[in-house]
C-alpha cells in the first residue's frame, strides 16, 4: 500500500511529504509527474509475464535505478497491496505514483500503466471482431518468457535479503512457499504468515501491542460494489459487473477467469465459453495488467465505448483502495504488533511470488535456447545491471529471430 511519505520505513527517520524522495533533492512536481508518466507508459508497454514480473520490473526501476524508495519501503507497499482487492501490480504502480507526486501522481502512474495495455488489447479485440481470430504472438513470447524469469529471480533475491531479517522470518517464508506450491489459498498464506510472526513477536516481548492501526486495512477486504442489475445488456450493467469484480477479487489475476465465467457466461449469458477463454488468452499474451481482459470483453460486447466502460469499471476500485489505505502504512509500522504482521505478510508475499515464478519457469524454459536466454539475462542483470526493459525487448527480438530461422530451416 501507500505511505504518506518517502521516509525510511523502519523507524530510521521522520515522515516526509509524499512528493519528495528522502534520498535526493526534491524536483518540481511537473518533473516528477513527467518521470512517472514516462516510466509507467514504458512498463505498461513492455511488462509481459504477469504481476510477479511487473513488480520485479518496478523494483528494478524505482529501487535499484532511480532510488525513489528503499527496498524496505517497497516491501511494505507490496505486503500491504496484497491485503486489498484488485490487481496487485497496478496497485503498486498507483502507490509509487502517490509516494512520488501525491494525488496527481497516483492518477498519472496508474493511468499510464493501464493505458498502453488497454490500447493494445483494444486493437487485438478489433481484429478479433473483424476477422474472428486472435493475432498470434507466440514467437515474441517464446523469447520474452525466459528473460522474465531472470528478472523476477533477480528481484526476489534483492527483496528477499531485505525482507528476511531474522531466522524465524526465513522459516515463515519457507513455510509459505511450501504451502503455496501445495495449492493453499493465497489469502490464507498471507494472513497466516502475518499472524504467525505477530504471535512470535508477542511471545518474545511478553506484551500486547494495539492493532487498531491495522484493522481498518483488513476492513477494506469486505468492500463490495453493487451487483449488476438485470440480465439485459447495457453499458451501466457492464460497468457494474466489472466494478464488482475489481472490488472483491483477491489473489492473482488468474482468479479473474472464475469470476467472469460466473457472471458473464453463466448468469448473464453475454459471452460464450470460447469468447471468455479468448479474452483471458489476450490478457495473458499482452503486456501490462491481466485485468485488461475486461477491455477485450467490453470491446467484443459494445465496441470502443464498451471497452472504455469495462476498463474503467474494473480498475476504478484499485485507485479507491490505494487512496484509502495508503495513509495506514506508517501507522502500521509504528505499532509493534501491526508491524510484525506486516513483516510476516511481506515474506509470505515474496513466497507467493516465488511459487508463481516456479510455475512460470516450467512454462518458459522449455528447451536449450530458452535456458540459454534465461541464463544470459540473469548474468546481464546481476553482473552488468542492464535495464530489464532492454532485456525484455531483446528477448522478444530473439524469439522472432528464432522463429524466422526455424522457418527458413523448415523450408
Amino acid at each position: 500500500m501507500h505511505d504518506l511519505g518517502l521516509a525510511p520505513v523502519r523507524g530510521h527517520g521522520e515522515c516526509r511529504a509524499p512528493t519528495s524522495n528522502s534520498d535526493a533533492p526534491a524536483e518540481p512536481r511537473a518533473v516528477r509527474l513527467r518521470q512517472l508518466a514516462w516510466l509507467f507508459l514504458k512498463l505498461g508497454t513492455i511488462a509481459f509475464g504477469g504481476p510477479a514480473a511487473h513488480i520485479a520490473m518496478m523494483e528494478d526501476e524505482v529501487v535499484r535505478r532511480r532510488k525513489w524508495m528503499t527496498r524496505e519501503k517497497f516491501l511494505d507497499l507490496l505486503g500491504a497491496t496484497n491485503l486489498i482487492p484488485g490487481p496487485n501490480s497496478t496497485e503498486m504502480a498507483i502507490h509509487i505514483g502517490y509516494l512520488r507526486a501525491g494525488w496527481s501522481g497516483l492518477l498519472v502512474a496508474g493511468t499510464c500503466f493501464i493505458l498502453p495495455a488497454a490500447l493494445i488489447v483494444s486493437g487485438i479485440a478489433w481484429a478479433y471482431v473483424r476477422f474472428g481470430t486472435l493475432p498470434q504472438a507466440l514467437a515474441v513470447l517464446y523469447g520474452i518468457k525466459p528473460v522474465i524469469i531472470a528478472v523476477v529471480v533477480q528481484a526476489l533475491w534483492g527483496l528477499g535479503k531485505a525482507a528476511v531479517k531474522t531466522r524465524f522470518l526465513g522459516f515463515v517464508a519457507a513455510g509459505a512457499l511450501a504451502a503455496s506450491l501445495l495449492g493453499v489459498n493465497e489469502i490464507a498464506v498471507l494472513f497466516t504468515g502475518g499472524i504467525v510472526v505477530a504471535l512470535e513477536r508477542w511471545g518474545m516481548q511478553r506484551r500486547h501491542a494495539g492493532v487498531s492501526a491495522f484493522m481498518p486495512l483488513l476492513g477494506t477486504a469486505a468492500a463490495t460494489a453493487p451487483a449488476a442489475a438485470g440480465v439485459t445488456f447495457g453499458l451501466w450493467p457492464l460497468f457494474l459487473v466489472f466494478l464488482k469484480t475489481g472490488s472483491v477479487l483477491f489473489g492473482s489475476g488468474y482468479v479473474l477467469l472464475a469470476f467472469l465465467r460466473a457472471d458473464l457466461v453463466e448468469r448473464l449469458g453475454w459471452l460464450t465459453e470460447a469468447q471468455l477463454l479468448d479474452a483471458v488468452a489476450v490478457g495473458q499474451m499482452t503486456p501490462g495488467p491481466l485485468f485488461t481482459t475486461a477491455t477485450f470483453i467490453g470491446y467484443v460486447l459494445a465496441g470502443g465505448i464498451g471497452a472504455l466502460t469495462a476498463t474503467v469499471g474494473i480498475f476504478l476500485p484499485a485507485f479507491f483502495f490505494v487512496a484509502l489505505s495508503g495513509p495506514l502504512v506508517p501507522r502500521i509500522r509504528r505499532s509493534r504488533t501491526a508491524a510484525a504482521v506486516l513483516d510476516g505478510v511481506n515474506v509470505a508475499s515474496l513466497a507467493l511470488m516465488a511459487a508463481v515464478t516456479v510455475s512460470l519457469a516450467r512454462a518458459a524454459i522449455v528447451d536449450v535456447p530458452t535456458a540459454i536466454l534465461a541464463l544470459l539475462a540473469a548474468v546481464l542483470l546481476l553482473r552488468f545491471r542492464i535495464n530489464s526493459a532492454w532485456l525484455v525487448l531483446g528477448g522478444g527480438g530473439a524469439g522472432i529471430a528464432s522463429a524466422y530461422l526455424l522457418g527458413r530451416a523448415a523450408s
